[in-house]
């Protein structure tokens, strides 16, 4: 049994995940009280001290994703993967980590906590991803990548060997990195370059 908290259009795909690993939804949560139903599913408020266990924290934004999964009154479910992605020896992946359709892991890589890792994204070999990390659809990550605790990786971005991406920074779609990032910084284009930083309390 496995509990989902959120209930947008994220909540949606992991949905779809968990059906087709044939994996039972003991309920869905979300804060919105105007939501009334997701995928089928009825949507449950959260009750305060009332612990639920077993969840993955379906929310796309990663701050507000870590604000939850850190809450007192759930504990995560182990990670969730797709059946069709495709993952080497030694992999790690952290509790409540959601690996999409069609993601790709290379050999003596290391997930964190609470990702996103979306569909068709590639990691390759020794990476190391930090927790509340988001990498969308068709990124691809080359060796010895390192990325810092919730920073979020734009679809369709490359990254070449050996970078290393700071915390909370973002990386906007089709971006080339082709050196270090430091923390909170918003990068664009192909080079990739600093267009501004994030306020720390954004992440």
């Amino acid at each position: 049994m496995i509990n989902i908290y959120g209930a947008g259009g994220h909540a949606k795909v992991v949905l779809d995940i968990v059906k087709s690993k044939n994996l039972a939804v003991a309920g869905v949560y979300d804060d919105n009280a105007a939501l009334q139903q997701v995928a089928g599913f009825r949507i449950q408020q959260p009750q305060k001290g009332v612990k639920v266990s077993d969840v993955i924290v379906a929310i796309g934004d990663n701050a507000i994703r870590k604000t939850i999964a850190q809450g007192k009154d759930i504990t995560l479910a182990d990670c969730l993967v797709d059946p069709s992605a495709k993952m080497e020896s030694a992999v790690f992946l952290g509790e409540g980590t959601v690996v999409m359709a069609n993601v790709v892991i290379k050999n003596s890589t290391k997930i964190g906590k609470n990702c996103i890792l979306n569909t068709a994204s590639i990691i390759g070999h020794d990476c190391e991803i930090g927790d509340f990390v988001h990498i969308s659809l068709n990124a691809t990550l080359t060796g010895m990548v390192s990325v810092g605790e919730g920073t979020d990786i734009g679809a369709s971005t490359v990254v070449i060997p050996g970078v290393k991406i700071g915390k909370w920074a973002v990386v906007g779609a089709g971006a080339v990195i082709l050196k270090d990032i430091p923390d909170y910084a918003v990068v664009v284009g192909n080079p990739g370059k600093i267009i501004k930083y994030r306020k720390p309390n954004q992440g």
